[in-house]
């Protein structure tokens, strides 16, 4: 089954570095298959015979501790889901050259209680757009993610769960890397 995986917090500010040739050896030493990653920030597309995508957040999160010594957690879902989620966004269609970094996916670890979603969408400027439709947080920054008090921090403070985003370009072009 093919999966894509997103990491949380590497490479960013020269934290927790992990060369992108070192992350894939370390999933082809898991006995992934077909394994390719995409830009510095944690993104591997791979093939697995194992089904439960929990198990292999679990493989890779302690396969990473193992190595490096810190905690990075994972997010993994099959590359449907990324068909899914493109489908499925509220703020289609999305000019890719005009919001393509200012639409973006947050991922969370689970299903957000309803009374810390809606503290957390206090946070929001006027301008600024939060959907859920699952464990699938849709964000619209239209003055750009660095500027938006709802950074992956912040929203796991408020919901108590983990979260790590993604940009629109970055979500349409992993969903390519796993089709092609």
């Amino acid at each position: 089954m093919k999966y894509i995986s997103i990491l949380r917090g590497i490479n960013v500010s020269g934290q927790k570095k992990i060369l992108m040739k070192d992350l894939k050896a370390l999933y082809e030493g898991l006995n992934f298959d077909n394994v390719m990653t995409y830009i510095q920030s944690g993104n591997v597309i791979f093939d697995s015979t194992e089904a439960d995508t929990a198990k292999l957040e679990n493989m890779i999160e302690g396969a990473i501790k193992d190595q490096y010594g810190f905690e990075v957690p994972v997010d993994v879902r099959i590359s449907e889901d990324y068909q899914k989620i493109i489908k499925n966004c509220p703020f289609a269609p999305v000019d890719v050259e005009k919001d393509g970094t200012k639409i973006l996916v947050t991922f969370l670890s689970g299903m957000p209680d309803p009374d810390k979603l809606a503290a957390a969408r206090k946070a929001a400027t006027l301008s600024e757009v939060m959907e859920m439709d699952g464990s699938v947080l849709y964000l619209h920054c239209p003055n750009g993610y660095g500027k938006t008090k709802l950074s992956n921090a912040y929203l796991e403070k408020k919901l108590g769960l983990t979260a790590t985003t993604r940009n629109w370009k970055s979500i349409l072009k992993l969903r390519e890397l796993a089709e092609g």
